[in-house]
């Protein structure tokens, strides 16, 4: 029998800033249950890392983070 693979939300974090259209702060603090200087904490640290993030505002108001392709 296989081990179920193990997902961290340090690797959630990252896989939803990949997607199109990014994550917000919030849908961060949602998936992961980390209050928000925490996930901002985080965000600073893959920049620091090298990821390259975008910071865009979204029609609806909202301030999302997303990975440079």
């Amino acid at each position: 029998t296989r081990k179920p693979v193990r997902t961290t939300k340090a690797a959630q974090v990252e896989r939803m800033l990949r997607r199109k259209n990014g994550a917000t702060l919030h849908e961060l603090c949602a998936a992961t249950g980390w209050q928000p200087h925490s996930c901002r904490a985080f965000v600073a640290g893959l920049r620091k890392k090298g990821m390259a993030l975008l910071r865009e505002d979204r029609a609806d108001g909202q301030t999302c983070y997303r990975a440079q392709a």
